[in-house]
């Protein structure tokens, strides 16, 4: 496996693109309970590819992603051949960007001298849509990347 097995959360939702996936490989409803009864390593085999399959396609559509701690936030943008990055630190250690009130001291404090940003690029290592699994995995979020676009926008200009 390549990446990890959706939870039974996410295959539920997924439960007709799953049908589907089985119907591509002629395994109807009857047949795939014959399976998952009789040859379970198979079916958890089948499990897997479906997987693999869905993170492939989100990662590949993966542009933008947030990573909150209580004193950094990460904003990623992922380009074809490296992905950028901004980094946001709060030198307060009372201030804590996993709440409201520490969001809003930051929207009133950005540009002063509590605060300190980096800009990054960086190649990927390996493969793209794993570089960005591994992101996700230490607690990056898919975000539709608007904080990383205002605040690039905002150092920009």
């Amino acid at each position: 496996m390549k990446y990890k097995r959706l939870t039974k959360e996410q295959f539920e939702t997924l439960h007709q693109e799953f049908a589907n996936f089985l119907a591509t490989q002629s395994i109807d409803k009857k047949e795939w309970d014959e399976i998952k009864s009789n040859k379970p390593e198979v079916a958890e085999q089948e499990l897997d590819i479906f997987s693999d399959l869905i993170w492939e396609g989100v990662l590949t559509n993966a542009q933008f992603l947030e990573h909150f701690s209580r004193n950094h936030i990460f904003l990623f943008h992922c380009q074809e051949k490296f992905i950028q990055s901004i980094v946001i630190k709060s030198l307060l250690s009372t201030v804590d960007f996993m709440n409201k009130e520490g969001l809003q001291w930051l929207s009133d404090n950005l540009f002063t001298e509590t605060v300190e940003m980096h800009l990054g690029n960086k190649e990927y290592e390996a493969n793209r849509n794993e570089a960005i699994f591994n992101l996700i995995t230490e607690g990056a979020i898919l975000s539709d990347g608007q904080l990383y676009i205002q605040i690039n926008s905002i150092l920009q200009s």
